[in-house]
């Protein structure tokens, strides 16, 4: 069978078994992805399993419409408070789920400091690891940080945000994982670095933390709080902050309203996460007493990260095999290959929202943050042994 009108490159799939079509165009959310990792489905060479989701989801809304899908994509908003119920102790058994793979699995694809979100590519040409140094410096600088302000970092992966935010503002750091092999590498690069005294990593929840900060920082953590804990997040933030303190949340979102959960990430990838539409996201900032001061929208940043890990992680490919098996690199194949083309065709961009306790804790313009993030551009040397490979 032949789909299209016969221009662009064409793309060759192939069904291995009887029933695999069947379960695919009853469930496709889900089985294109298991029949893919199973070998029940293969694209032809020149091809790849992202040039088949790049076609398939550029046309969504002409090849999915209909009563039927309509339906479904209902159900699925429905059951999502169920699907991503995360109270303390089943979110770090989530958190493990993904995180707590072997550490050389990461090591394939990611930057050297081990930045497991969207890059910033703030001018063209950029390698990964300078666009991953000027996310954080761009996060940085929207902060207001001052030396001796006490930041808390939740979600702290590897440890690269809050290594930089020390060593860059002179800040005391905090940093929470419910990621114990994260804990270990976070704790060792903070010996390593001499900043055992000035960054405390822990595994906690950031529900238990007790202490007040003067700012903090989350990237890429409020996508596993799932949407029936955000005005618990939002509380906890506001309890946290100090009476003049700043957060800044960065986060994957979703440009077209409320959804659900692919059922494929759910499974296989990220269980109890939820993309957020801006909508869901203001409107619980908007009952906890916090202001909203600044909201921005970073466009195909992701897209062109998730590339270049793809890029990465298929020149290693053997390498994962060894670590893991074939039926694992399929599924990390079509994991990062799904998300590019979530990024590049189905609304999803990246939110850093800055909320604060005082409408007059930062200045009035955007000027200052500018101003920030070209002085830690000059001034910091710290990140240099990042691009020549330390």
């Amino acid at each position: 069978m032949e789909f299209g009108d016969g221009t662009g490159e064409p793309v060759v799939i192939r069904f291995h078994d009887r029933t695999a079509p069947t379960e695919i165009a009853l469930n496709p959310y889900l089985k294109l992805g298991e029949a893919f990792m199973d070998c029940r489905l293969t694209v032809d060479k020149p091809s790849t399993i992202y040039e088949l989701l790049d076609l398939l989801t550029s046309n969504l809304g002409q090849s999915f419409a209909g009563p039927v899908f309509e339906i479904y994509g209902a159900i699925r908003r429905m059951k999502r408070r169920i699907d991503q119920r995360n109270p303390v102790g089943r979110a770090e058994k989530n958190v493990a789920h993904h995180y707590d793979l072997d550490g050389g699995i990461y090591d394939l694809f990611l930057d050297r400091d081990k930045q497991y979100s969207c890059a910033y590519f703030q001018r063209p040409g950029m390698s990964l690891e300078e666009a991953q140094i000027a996310k954080k410096r761009h996060i940085a600088a929207k902060l207001g940080i001052e030396p001796g302000m006490r930041v808390l970092d939740i979600g702290c992966g590897w440890g690269g945000m809050a290594l930089t935010l020390a060593e860059e503002t002179g800040a005391e750091v905090v940093g929470v994982t419910l990621s114990r092999e994260q804990l270990k590498v976070a704790q060792r690069r903070a010996e390593e670095r001499g900043l055992g005294a000035q960054v405390e990593f822990r595994l906690q929840d950031y529900r238990l933390i007790k202490e007040n900060f003067d700012r903090i920082v989350s990237v890429g953590m409020f996508e596993h709080v799932g949407v029936g804990h955000y005005r618990e997040y939002f509380d906890r933030v506001t309890n946290l902050l100090a009476h003049d303190g700043v957060a800044l949340i960065h986060t994957i979102g979703r440009l077209d309203g409320p959804g659900s959960t692919n059922p494929w990430i759910a499974k296989y990838i990220f269980p109890g996460g939820y993309i957020p539409a801006l909508s869901e996201m203001a409107g619980v900032v908007e009952r906890t007493g916090l202001f909203m001061t600044d909201v921005e929208i970073l466009r195909l940043h992701y897209a062109e990260t998730l590339r270049e890990w793809r890029r990465r992680f298929m020149e290693r490919r053997e390498t994962a095999a060894r670590i893991y098996d074939e039926r694992f690199c399929r599924m990390w194949e079509f994991y990062l290959a799904g998300s590019e083309t979530s990024f590049r065709n189905e609304g999803m961009v990246v939110f850093q929202m800055q909320v604060a306790r005082k409408i007059d804790a930062l200045p009035l313009t955007r000027d200052y943050m500018l101003e920030e993030e070209r002085r830690l551009d000059a001034a910091a040397p710290s990140q240099q042994r990042l691009l020549a490979g330390d």
